[in-house]
């Protein structure tokens, strides 16, 4: 595995926003298919539901229905064509490098629970770059020991 991306790249991926051209084109070069893991999955379906919740009661906020059921039927059949593909980590190996990072780098950056099982998953698949648009993600990564791409 090459590189392993987290939330803010997928949603660049699926969605138009300002980072979304460097996501496709990044993606274009890889050789492989693109690598999740179950609980990366989870995270960005749960953002775009909550994204949609959020516009349904403001609609200033979040983006609308529509506009989220696409983002998740292009996800899934990006996975059911294998552009996509579901890999299964250790998740004690993860959970205790997680907790590793956590005592680390937690105090001095800021990191969020989510964050730092990214970076774990990504180094525990041995990923030798991460794909972030997230700059506490960048740092951590970076500390971490990988290159951070994007």
């Amino acid at each position: 595995m090459t590189a392993y991306p987290d939330t803010s790249f997928l949603c660049a991926l699926y969605r138009k926003q300002d980072n979304t051209a460097r996501a496709i084109a990044h993606r274009d070069t890889m050789k492989e298919a693109l690598p999740v893991t179950a609980l990366l999955l989870f995270e960005f379906r749960q953002s775009v539901r909550f994204q949609t919740w959020l516009h349904s009661r403001d609609a200033s906020k979040g983006y609308g229905e529509r506009e989220g059921a696409a983002m998740l039927a292009h996800l899934q059949g990006d996975v059911e064509s294998g552009f996509v593909e579901i890999v299964p980590p250790d998740w004690a190996k993860v959970h205790s490098r997680a907790e590793q990072l956590s005592a680390q780098h937690t105090r001095k950056g800021g990191h969020r629970g989510f964050d730092i099982l990214h970076v774990a998953t990504a180094l525990e698949l041995g990923a030798k770059e991460f794909l972030t648009f997230d700059g506490r993600q960048t740092t951590l990564a970076k500390a971490a020991g990988l290159k951070v791409k994007l």
